[in-house]
């Protein structure tokens, strides 16, 4: 769910906006609208569910492969697919049952069902979700030979990477098959998208009409079943590992999320729909300013718009109506808002999909609540009538896209086709207006956003090992997104640089050329060109993820000698002898070392933060640079070599989900917390460090569990993060500071300038914020380890003052951004946000292995 903030788009919408808004909190019997409030900020902390997850999940997230499933003009395999599915144990505590909705396990045997009913139905396994669930992919389709799907996959491939030649094809436009995708409960409770996908893949299962086999000799539809069934069985909004998987999709620290991300590469639709609720009346994107500059909006925009009609003709069609059923009629954002439903970050599953090709994609938000508060406070009856009605709503909507695809098949194709050339050719965009985009009324200067493309990218080598490992990151993470990178087989020169042997290019004269300057680009400050944002507004890889990153904007980058990759060189070594240093500027460095500790080796750390390691632990050190591909370097001629004794550190923490997972994620062993935790008795000898950025007030402590709390900190360390860890120092005396926080809608990359000492030596010159803090008025023994940049620090991103003129980027600028004292250390950035910020994330680990001593 994504609740609107509406606002009158035009003059022509303004009512229609102010009467679906006013309406959906005036239904009878029962109201049924979404939660009017905004969006829960990232600073939320675990629920008791999330609290509860064992590390082993965050371990199965990290690790879970993703199945294959591209066709390749080599493939052998035609269709159906079919394969008996083992079914899972019945669970009475699935949530799903008390709406009367498919529980999970439920739907193993429906699909084996389903398969029994003819030749069109195929079942294949996607993956598996951090709880261990599988992701069942089902493609509906007319039954293909091995020769025929070969023919397939050779002209999805001619689309991608020859799409002048794909343009000009007769067999493309006769006999390819559009390929649709319907994306469902990728939000846990919010259940309906999948019931009625299975409704529907029944239906075209059977049907003998004509309209039927014509839609499936010309389409393959792949219906994803269930997106979150750990959510789904759960009654959450995330997955087990505690994560809104609809905010992953730069990240993809989530299996599921890399699972959905393989679909969109190996099946390139043209269309999508993720369907979602709850918003009444239904809501459908496209939608309001800012919109995506990296992918070719005139194009998306044509498409969403044409079908997001259909959809509302659809399913307002039913009769549903605000006085008989609570339903208002559907909202198209576009159309019936000013802004706050923006397509700007691609870490939506529509706004990702554009950047694979797909020219229609929407968020569907279906309109009866029944999730949160509802689910637990209306009766069952009332549950299941608004269930229902969900379940009709989403079919109304399915079936609406199928019939866009059969009517639009060629022009689709044609329009994705278009949307690779201009990455191929280096192409215009081509800025939205009503002549470029006829059909779409009301399109204003606020809906024009595009960008200038840089010739290329340059992530070079040869800049020492402090960025090595963060660079093969950055390299198998633009590989995973299906960005074509080279590297070089001899020195050269770009753009008046030259660049080592090794480095790797990213020529920006390809297909998806969007999706590799969406990841690398700085993106822009849109401060000024909306009030608010529904989510992020920046994400820059290149300055995030700790790897040098330089974009060229003149050259031939075809005339670098250089050969395609198909996953970074790994980088991995131990030096040959003495003693080692292991620099600790990434999380897969923090998590070898904390390997080392949990194995008892003695290691010590330097002044500037780095871990020095006894030549006695070389085969150990081997080992893991193999498995976390680090370096562990000569210790040689290090001043302060003797170092500082580390040990292990076990972390009490109460943090966001994004947060424990990032911990985990750098192998440190933590325990979550909370206030009701500490009220009800806490065992502090199961900690070492204190780590708190949310749900953890000293104030709604008790009496014992504050003195519990105080004793713990007189001989332990606290790191801080925001606004709660800044309270509970100056509550418990642990640092003399006052924290300022900025504009609470504020987020994006950031300038910032670093001390070099233990906590951020070695860290990039970016950070990330959300919601930021600052500090004022430091006491004797506070040392500022980093501040926000001179001028304006916000590179990309939304942060304006708030209404009094506070708040704001000036206002924090050169003002510290972290701090420390003795056994303590605050963070007024986001070095952790939902475990994104790679380049970021060891501040946090150094400032754990420095308090804990």
């Amino acid at each position: 769910m994504r609740p609107p903030r509406p606002g009158p788009r035009s003059a022509l919408f303004s009512v229609v906006a102010v009467t679906v808004t006013t309406g959906s909190l005036l239904i009878a019997p029962h109201p049924a609208g979404a939660d009017p409030k905004p969006p829960v900020r990232e600073g939320s902390a675990l629920s008791s569910g999330a609290a509860r997850t064992p590390a082993s999940v965050t371990r199965r997230a990290l690790t879970a492969p993703v199945a294959d499933l591209a066709d390749t003009a080599g493939s052998s395999r035609g269709y159906p697919r079919e394969q008996i599915l083992a079914p899972d144990p019945e669970n009475p505590a699935d949530k799903s049952l008390k709406l009367g909705l498919t529980p999970y396990h439920a739907i193993a045997p429906k699909l084996n069902a389903l398969q029994r009913l003819g030749d069109r139905v195929s079942v294949e396994i996607a993956g598996r979700s951090a709880g261990g669930h599988r992701l069942y992919l089902v493609t509906v389709t007319a039954p293909e030979s091995a020769r025929q799907a070969r023919a397939q996959a050779r002209m999805r491939e001619l689309i991608e990477s020859a799409p002048r030649s794909a343009a000009r094809s007769p067999e493309i436009r006769k006999t390819y098959k559009a390929p649709v995708f319907f994306n469902n409960n990728i939000h846990g409770n919010e259940w309906e998208g999948t019931d009625a996908s299975l409704q529907l893949i029944e239906r075209l299962a059977k049907a003998t009409d004509a309209g039927t086999k014509d839609l499936l000799a010309h389409s393959r539809l792949y219906f994803n079943i269930t997106a979150n069934p750990d959510g789904r069985i759960a009654g959450t909004r995330a997955n087990a590992a505690g994560f809104d998987m609809n905010r992953d999709f730069v990240t993809a620290s989530q299996p599921e999320v890399r699972a959905m991300r393989r679909i969109q590469i190996d099946k390139q639709p043209a269309v999508m729909l993720d369907l979602h609720g709850y918003v009444n009346g239904t809501l459908i994107e496209p939608t309001t300013p800012p919109h995506g500059e990296n992918y070719e909006y005139d194009l998306f925009l044509k498409n969403t718009y044409a079908n997001a009609l259909r959809m509302e003709s659809a399913v307002n069609g039913l009769g549903h109506t605000p006085a008989k059923d609570g339903v208002e009629p559907v909202q198209i954002p576009f159309r019936d808002s000013a802004e706050g439903w923006d397509d700007w970050p691609p870490i939506f599953t529509p706004q990702y999909a554009a950047f694979h090709g797909t020219v229609a994609a929407h968020t569907v938000e279906i309109p009866l609540q029944v999730n949160n508060a509802a689910y637990e406070s209306l009766p069952v009856g009332e549950l299941r009538r608004r269930s229902a009605i969900n379940v009709d709503v989403a079919g109304a909507a399915l079936r609406a896209t199928l019939d866009f695809v059969r009517e639009k098949r060629t022009s689709l194709i044609a329009d994705q086709i278009e949307v690779f050339r201009r990455g191929a050719e280096a192409a215009a965009q081509v800025p939205v207006s009503e002549k470029t985009v006829p059909g779409v009324p009301g399109i204003g200067p606020e809906d024009v956003y595009t960008t200038e493309f840089p010739r290329a990218y340059v992530v070079p080598a040869g800049g020492g090992q402090r960025s090595a490992t963060a660079a093969a990151r950055l390299v198998d993470h633009l590989l995973a997104n299906d960005v074509r990178v080279t590297r070089a087989t001899r020195a050269f020169r770009l753009d008046g640089r030259s660049y080592a042997k090794g480095s790797y290019l990213v020529d920006m004269r390809q297909p998806k050329r969007g999706m590799a300057n969406v990841l690398l680009a700085d993106g822009r400050d849109i401060s000024d060109k909306v009030s608010v944002m529904y989510d992020i507004s920046g994400w820059s890889l290149g300055r995030l993820w700790g790897a040098t990153v330089v974009a060229a904007d003149r050259g031939r980058p075809s005339a670098v000698p250089a050969r395609p990759v198909t996953s970074a060189a790994r980088v991995g070594h131990v030096a040959p002898r003495g003693d080692l240093r292991l620099r600790l500027d990434s999380p897969q460095e923090i998590a070898a070392l904390n390997s080392l500790l949990a194995d008892g080796v003695s290691v010590r750390r330097a002044a500037d933060g780095s871990a020095l390691v006894p030549s006695s632990a070389r085969r150990r050190a081997e080992v893991l640079a193999r498995s976390y591909d680090v370096v562990f370097e000569a210790a040689k001629g290090l001043k302060g070599l003797k170092g500082t004794p580390l040990r292990p550190v076990r972390v009490a923490a109460a943090v966001t989900a994004g947060e424990l997972f990032a911990l985990r994620e750098m192998g440190f062993d933590v325990v979550p917390v909370s206030t009701a935790i500490l009220n009800a008795g806490f065992d502090w000898s199961r900690a070492d460090v204190l780590f708190v950025s949310s749900g953890l007030s000293y104030g709604a402590l008790n009496p014992s569990a504050r003195t519990a709390l105080t004793g713990f900190l007189a001989g332990h360390g606290l790191v801080g993060r925001g606004a709660a860890g800044a309270a509970l120092a100056s509550a418990t005396g642990r640092l003399q500071a006052t924290a300022v926080q900025g504009n609470g809608d504020a987020n994006g990359v950031v300038r910032v300038v670093n001390s070099g000492g233990a906590v951020t030596g070695g860290a990039p010159d970016h950070s990330f914020v959300y919601a930021p803090v600052w500090f004022t008025g430091l006491g004797d023994g506070v040392t500022v380890e980093q501040t926000y940049g001179t001028g304006n620090p916000l590179v990309s991103g939304h942060w304006r003052p708030s209404e009094d003129g506070s708040g704001g980027p000036a206002a924090a600028a050169g003002r510290p951004s972290v701090i420390s004292g003795p056994n303590a250390v605050l963070f007024g950035t986001e070095p952790l946000f939902r475990a994104h910020p790679k380049g970021e994330l060891p501040q946090v680990g150094r400032a754990l292995l420095t308090v804990w001593r």
